[in-house]
């Protein structure tokens, strides 16, 4: 990870942000794990969702934990593998969900660029994983980056719609003021947790119709 490759108008909001003492310090930590392991996603794709998803195109926030650990999945979207990769069990949830909720059929590709591009910020809360080692890269400074984003998102911009699926994304409702803003909550996708309020969730529809509420187009699910 050399100087921060992202987007310009995320640049200008996170200017601040890295130059700060913890992000300089995250930033060897990232550059010395992409040396010495085998570390996910492609270090050219530690910012994609912001790259895909400029800051004055964000309409909905979905937020994942930490990148997918396996070998040719993770590409830098939460929840997204690349065309052609298996769908890991969350992402073939999301997918039945959508279908039950808005009639859409499950796609043939796991990959969600097509959402980012529409304005879906697909955002990790670690953006870094070490191989088959799930959190390895958990509390070294990507949660204080991305809570960072969350809250410029939330104090920069008005009717949001935040997806916040399962108990570590709820916690981030704190930095997101209700009163200009949807929250959307349930359990995570998940096979351990989806049936306790994932399934049956209707976020998607929820999330479209608060959109067209507030002049905005849809998204494409």
């Amino acid at each position: 990870m050399k100087e921060v490759q992202i987007e310009d108008g995320w640049k200008n909001i996170l200017l601040e942000e890295f130059e700060k003492e913890y992000f300089i310090t995250l930033r060897q930590f990232v550059r010395d794990q992409y040396k010495n392991f085998t570390v996910y996603p492609p270090a050219k794709l530690i910012f994609n969702a912001f790259n895909l998803c400029p800051f004055d195109k964000v309409k909905v926030v979905i937020l994942g934990q930490d990148p997918y650990h396996g070998e040719g999945q993770a590409h830098g979207l939460c929840f997204s593998v690349r065309d052609g990769v298996r769908f890991p069990p969350s992402l073939q949830n999301i997918f039945k969900e959508i279908q039950t909720d808005i009639g859409k059929p499950i796609p043939k590709s796991g990959d969600l660029t097509r959402l980012a591009e529409q304005g879906v910020l697909l955002l990790n809360a670690s953006l870094t994983v070490k191989k088959d080692e799930a959190g390895s890269h958990q509390n070294k400074g990507w949660e204080t980056f991305t809570d960072a984003c969350i809250q410029a998102l939330a104090e920069k911009k008005d009717h949001l719609v935040f997806l916040l699926w399962g108990s570590f994304a709820g916690k981030k409702e704190i930095f997101i003021p209700k009163h200009k803003h949807l929250i959307l909550k349930s359990a995570h996708p998940s096979p351990l947790s989806a049936h306790r309020g994932f399934f049956g969730n209707q976020h998607f529809s929820k999330c479209n119709a608060y959109l067209k509420q507030n002049g905005r187009d849809s998204i494409d699910w």
